[in-house]
């Protein structure tokens, strides 16, 4: 059952962050279309991947399919953010409180708290990945509030929140990529490290909402640098006359 509401859950984030991204965004009918059936086909193969086993501990080599998948994922991201104007301009068009909204759903890093109660997960990747996770969406929810607002003066508690959830992500790959059991870079050897999230649904995390969520934070980012350039208007002297 515990499985079944990770699925449910990894599936739903996963639809609501393509959604927002694309949905959002002023591209072309045709344009969304592709992109909604680029995220659906790279979903089928995740999962068709992880079903057949072939993410597996040691099942494709000494270095993990999840984190193949999830390096592959992040280069076509950021490789479309620098390479395309327009894929990039359009991440920029979505509004700034959905970009950061979206980041309410990582309250689901409690997933990974549970895991690690339940010996399927070592720390210190499971307690680090779970309770960021959970500060980091505790906080998206009124953050989006203060963009809504619009105020500049408010952009320092945005950027700041920004910088905490990018980091929160590279810690987390990082500690992951270290308990990662039969590579050989892993460090903290007590337990099962992360074997579980090479199997469904856990494996969604990293090959899936991981590499999205840093390409939010990356047009989060942007975005407060392109409003912090913009020049603000001077008022006018009042007459004397």
């Amino acid at each position: 059952m515990f499985e079944v509401v990770g699925a449910i859950a990894g599936t739903a984030t996963y639809a609501v962050l393509v959604g927002v991204l694309v949905g959002f965004s002023p591209a072309h009918r045709s344009a969304k279309l592709a992109a909604f059936t680029g995220a659906a086909v790279w979903g089928v193969i995740i999962v068709t991947i992880a079903a057949l086993g072939i993410s597996a501990p040691r099942a494709a080599g000494a270095v993990p399919i999840p984190v193949v998948a999830s390096a592959v994922l992040l280069i076509l991201l950021f490789g479309g953010w620098g390479a395309f104007p327009q894929f990039r301009s359009a991440l920029l068009s979505v509004p700034l409180p959905a970009l950061i909204g979206v980041n309410a759903a990582r309250l689901g890093g409690v997933f990974f708290l549970i895991l690690t109660a339940d010996g399927r997960l070592s720390a210190p990747f499971g307690p680090a990945a779970g309770w960021g996770d959970m500060l980091v969406g505790a906080l998206a929810i009124p953050i989006a509030a203060v963009a809504a607002i619009g105020a500049a003066k408010k952009r320092g508690w945005v950027g700041a929140w920004n910088a905490l959830g990018a980091i929160d992500l590279i810690d987390a790959v990082t500690l992951g990529a270290l308990s990662s059991p039969g590579t050989p870079f892993r460090v903290f050897t007590e337990g099962p490290g992360t074997t579980a999230m090479t199997a469904l649904p856990w494996i969604m995390v990293p090959t899936m909402l991981v590499p999205l969520y840093f390409l939010i934070h990356l047009t989060v980012g942007a975005k407060l640098r392109s409003a912090a350039r913009v020049p603000r208007p001077v008022p006018l002297a009042r007459s004397t006359a």
